[in-house]
């Protein structure tokens, strides 16, 4: 099996200006790398037939990405509307600034296959795809976020998968973000 990281996942896990809450102390040649030639712990069915989860032991010093959120760091809580590219429509998203959260234990690895992402407009020669990366304290899938499920359900004209809206496991994910939020560095 091999696996490409796809421009998506490139440019939001190794941004070209360094941040703390991205994938650090790794070049995305060796984070690609790694995942070809490093076994992952665990393979995890993601949210769809064509999305696996790869969960590996945090080999750089990667923070958690998602934080409680508390009486004490609810000032530090912030908002806008954005894109994740320019295609895309905006969405109101939230995250922290100023906090130091722990480093995290587990990269949990977000792979489409090829069939999927040339669906999307991205062809790879590789058999996965990745488009994303979960950094977490337990071995377990941090739930999509209520707006990405949103997105996935437009369809992928408008940046998301087109798997339609599960009540079930959106209303799962709200009680998790309702708690916690990503943070920013």
């Amino acid at each position: 099996m091999s696996i490409f990281l796809t421009d998506f996942a490139r440019a939001r896990l190794f941004p070209r200006e360094s941040r703390r809450n991205t994938i650090q102390d790794c070049t995305p040649e060796a984070f690609e790398r790694h995942l070809n030639e490093v076994a992952p712990l665990a393979v995890l069915d993601g949210y769809a037939p064509f999305c696996k989860l790869h969960v590996h032991r945090n080999w750089t010093s990667t923070r958690c990405l998602a934080v409680p959120i508390t009486d004490d760091n609810r000032h530090l809580l912030r908002s806008e509307y954005e894109a994740r590219t320019r295609e895309e429509l905006p969405v109101l998203v939230r995250w922290f600034e100023g906090i130091d959260p722990p480093v995290a234990d587990y990269l949990i690895v977000i792979l489409y296959d090829r069939e999927q992402l040339a669906k999307e407009g991205t062809h790879i020669d590789a058999d996965w795809g990745v488009v994303g990366c979960m950094y977490t304290a337990e071995p377990v899938e941090t739930p999509m976020a209520p707006i990405t499920m949103m997105r996935n359900a437009l369809g992928v004209e408008e940046g998301g998968s087109g798997v339609p809206m599960d009540r079930k496991a959106y209303l799962h994910s709200v009680e998790f973000w309702r708690t916690h939020a990503n943070w920013r560095g």
